[in-house]
């Protein structure tokens, strides 16, 4: 066997691991901490992990796995059946979409800052951070692009008494999206480190 395609071997079997991971927490109580409004989202954590260490198309290979485990769960929460009753086809567009384009941005961010030897040693914290950034932004404006003139989230929109489709993002996310980012780069800036030592 070639190193190329040992390589390559080593590479789809890490890939499945942290496919692995991702759907194990999707359907345990791992992946989601039920806070607020808002579900906060631990998933990002191998998706970000995953994209710095095995690339942007890997990152984009576990956003979709993110994004198929979260619209499977729209079967059983009482939102994501509203969602699915107003329009599937949008539901498939909102949950896979923004995490295709999450896992794969991250790559793109780690790529991109540790080509540049000033900004090499940041590499790993910022993309970390960037996930779950990228994560809520994406997910919150397909959400509102979709849904945001729905009785449901209407309805939702009037008892947190805001009425622009930005004021209810931040109504709906303020908290959750910033214990979710602390919560992703602090645990995906150390597991990221710990498999670049391990995989070395």
């Amino acid at each position: 066997m070639t190193n190329k395609k040992k390589f390559n071997t080593k590479k789809m079997v890490e890939l499945a691991i942290f496919i692995a991971i991702i759907v194990l927490m999707a359907f345990t109580p791992l992946g989601y901490l039920k806070l607020f409004v808002i579900d906060i989202t631990l998933i990002v954590i191998p998706v970000a992990v995953g994209a710095i260490i095995l690339g942007p198309s890997a990152g984009a290979v576990l956003g979709f796995t993110f994004g198929f485990t979260s619209f499977i769960l729209s079967f059983s929460s009482p939102l994501g059946a509203m969602m699915l009753d107003i329009s599937p086809v949008f539901r498939v567009i909102t949950c896979i979409v923004p995490r295709i384009l999450c896992g794969w941005l991250t790559g793109v961010v780690y790529s991109v800052l540790k080509k540049k030897e000033k900004l090499s040693k940041i590499a790993v914290p910022v993309a970390n951070l960037a996930c779950p950034v990228f994560n809520t932004i994406f997910f919150m404006s397909a959400l509102m692009l979709f849904y945001y003139n729905t009785p449901a989230i209407q309805d939702m929109a009037t008892k947190m008494n805001v009425f622009n489709p930005i004021a209810l993002i931040f109504a709906m996310v303020g908290a959750n999206a910033l214990i979710e980012a602390v919560a992703c780069f602090i645990v995906g800036v150390a597991v990221t480190k710990a498999l670049q030592i391990a995989l070395r």
